[in-house]
């Protein structure tokens, strides 16, 4: 029997009898406790800090004594004086086994640390990226052993890293003799491994100890707007986002008058590509220079984007995705240098993953979704609505997964609104309309205040009230609806016949007038009978997507719903529902996953072994075709009401009670407790 002395880690658990004298990090390696280091123990790096704990633990069988590790050494000293060590902390790489002793291995020194995303679901996200830092010492050259330096690279990592081989491109290559001799053979490099790689790319080598970081970009290409979450490699945190619009949206401000745009212009989509990669390299730009960083350190890019986008981004010509059977030219996951995509303003040998599409018109986005809101692992049937100019809808459970994609249009990101914009200082994202005296109060972004406060003036006099966004609009035409502003069909009724003047003449139809500062040179906002119809539109083929996917689990009802997208996370469940824009549920079952894909592409970012996963789970997602199903249209047509024309909608009934104006534009049912159930 062993006299070795025993080693306990924990949060792990792991244990195991080493010699006296062997260093704890080289005992952690051993047993696979996660334990982190960058400079391979030679105390530089700090990442392997422990807190050992003494004393009895009668649950691991193990009484630990005051000099169960060694003495406190002057490399720990010197660290401690330089940058501080936490009361308790030592390094792992200098302290050595000398008894029984429980070693703890804090979260800020794991290398799969967990980063918990506090919006939504607040899930963990295990750290595990492609692209790590590695610190070595390299072999000088000797006249009687002759090597190359890239050879005597390779042989430090894979003694001191246990990495087996590496490559590395000219660009690289150039750079590698002057760094090795300006660090005096103490380099570290960025190493690239992707999950179906045999071996590691060298990304990036700097002389010495690189201590600045290494970063991700995690880009949610939309047909209207870019979103990039600029992440921390080693950390996961996200130290800036950022968006803009996509100036695709100048060839068509829907997907399908892209495609007709590449159509109609010969080397239109070659256009279309250039343009968003322009921005793509502008949004990388901004968003470095937001967090303070230099562009060279973003070494990895992860898109998530639907078919259309991902084969202009591609520089593929999206036009068979224009016609049944709408084949992709590649539905499965992609890897390749930023460099091949014209991606210049990041580091020069980044590399790009690309998450796979489900089908012609389900994409990257909503298999994004689909990682980070995981419907297959849901007890309970959940209905995923991913809310942009193209909806991606997800309903499942354990037992099956069904998705789809919805037409939308643009108008819930305020496009195609007539006082609308994006969501920006100075947007109305938020209303309420007094059903008594039809006056509206309201939120605009970057003020916490409502426009009937004391201060809200004060506190919006730098960005002033410019318009009004998805969000916005939204609550607006729901407040309208229950004000009695408008009717079941979509007509909003005159001064006369609504008792508020607030309701204008607009040539043969009438608007509801929000703010008027146009006396004072500012916007006058209103929403318009037209931007009713745009909103109609909208939250119609996003229900009927809805009602298809429900039909084909031939089920009426779900037990939970989740909002994704930008503005997912803004607007209440209820004004969603007086809407229609979702099919009925408990208003404590509505939730919001802000914007699920962009977490989605974190995810694959941050860990390789999500992006195996995802791979696999795409397969097994049954695909329902909107465009050629001939319900689709049926649903359509009765989701044009508000909220409803034939589906009850039981749960709202319990918190609002919708009005039945004397106007009506079709004569149909009025109210809301006369209409039926689709199915018994």
């Amino acid at each position: 029997m062993t006299t070795d002395p025993l080693v306990v880690f924990t949060p792990s658990g792991k244990r195991g009898h080493f010699p006296v004298g062997t260093p704890v990090l080289t005992a952690a390696r051993q047993l696979g406790v996660d334990l982190d280091s960058v400079c391979g123990g030679r105390g530089i790096c700090s990442k392997c800090q422990i807190t050992p704990s003494y004393g009895e633990f009668p649950k691991h069988g193990v009484t630990a004594s005051e000099n169960a590790l060694s003495e406190w050494n002057a490399v720990e000293q010197r660290y401690d004086d330089k940058r501080g060590l936490k009361s308790g902390r030592r390094l792992g790489c200098q302290a050595t086994v000398q008894g029984d002793i429980v070693i703890d291995v804090p979260p800020e020194s794991q290398v799969h640390r967990q980063v918990v995303r506090k919006a939504a679901t607040a899930r963990a996200i295990t750290m595990d990226p492609a692209t790590r830092l590695y610190f070595v010492v390299v072999e000088e050259p000797d006249m009687h052993s002759p090597t190359g330096d890239l050879e005597r690279l390779e042989r430090a990592l894979r003694e001191q890293w246990n990495i087996d081989a590496i490559t590395a491109d000219l660009s690289l290559m150039s750079k590698l003799q002057p760094v090795l001799r300006k660090g005096k053979w103490e380099v570290t490099v960025a190493l690239h491994k992707g999950h179906k790689d045999e071996a590691a790319r060298v990304v990036e080598i700097w002389p010495g100890l690189h201590e600045h970081g290494l970063y991700g970009l995690a880009i949610d290409l939309g047909s209207t707007t870019i979103a990039a979450h600029l992440t921390d490699m080693e950390t996961g945190e996200v130290k800036a986002s950022s968006g803009l619009m996509n100036p695709q949206i100048r060839f068509g401000e829907d997907l399908m008058s892209r495609v007709s745009y590449s159509m109609m212009n010969p080397g239109g989509d070659q256009e279309m590509t250039k343009a968003v990669r322009e921005a793509i390299n502008d949004l990388t730009t901004s968003i470095s220079e937001e967090a303070g960083i230099s562009s060279e350190l973003i070494v990895e890019t992860v898109f998530v984007c639907n078919p259309v986008m991902h084969h202009l981004l591609l520089g593929l010509d999206p036009v068979e995705l224009g016609q049944a059977p709408f084949a992709l030219a590649t539905s499965e996951s992609m890897s390749l240098p930023a460099r091949e995509m014209d991606l210049t303003n990041m580091n020069p040998r980044a590399q790009v993953y690309i998450l796979p599409c489900i089908a012609g018109h389900v994409g990257a986005d909503c298999a994004a979704v689909a990682l980070s809101e995981e419907p297959g692992k849901s007890e309970d049937l959940v209905l995923i609505v991913d809310v942009g100019t193209n909806a991606e809808i997800l309903l499942g459970n354990t037992s099956r997964v069904l998705a789809c994609s919805s037409p939308t249009g643009p108008a819930f990101e305020g496009a195609q609104i007539s006082s609308g914009q994006r969501a920006a200082p100075g947007a109305i994202e938020r209303i309420e309309i007094d059903p008594v005296t039809k006056e509206p109060r309201f939120r605009v972004i970057g003020s916490e205040k409502w426009s009937d406060q004391e201060g809200f003036d004060q506190e919006i006099a730098t960005s002033g009230i410019t318009g009004i966004c998805g969000s916005g609009i939204i609550e607006a035409v729901a407040e309208m609806r229950v004000a009695g502003l408008l009717d079941e069909s979509g007509l909003i009724g005159s001064a006369d016949q609504t008792g508020t003047p607030r309701c204008v003449p607009e040539g043969r139809t009438h608007a509801y007038l929000i703010h008027d500062a146009s006396a004072e040179g500012g916007p006058r906002i209103t929403v318009t009978q037209g931007d009713i119809r745009a909103i109609q539109l909208a939250k119609s083929a996003l229900y009927a997507g809805a009602r298809l996917l429900m039909d084909e689990m031939n089920v009426d009802t779900v037990d939970r719903v989740v909002l994704a997208g930008a503005f997912g996370a803004h607007i209440s469940t209820k004004h969603a529902m007086v809407l229609g824009m979702i099919p009925d549920a408990p208003l404590n079952k509505v939730s919001s996953a802000g914007n699920a894909a962009g977490t989605g592409a974190r995810i694959a970012l941050c860990n390789i072994g999500a992006r195996s996963e995802i791979e696999r789970v795409v397969r097994e997602i049954t695909k329902v075709e909107t465009a050629i199903e001939p319900k689709f249209q049926d649903h359509f047509v009765a989701a044009n009401a508000i909220p409803h024309k034939t589906d009850p909608f039981p749960e709202l009934s319990q918190v609002v009670t919708l009005p039945s104006p004397s106007f009506n534009a079709g004569g149909g049912e009025e109210g809301s407790g006369r209409r039926r159930r689709r199915r018994s």
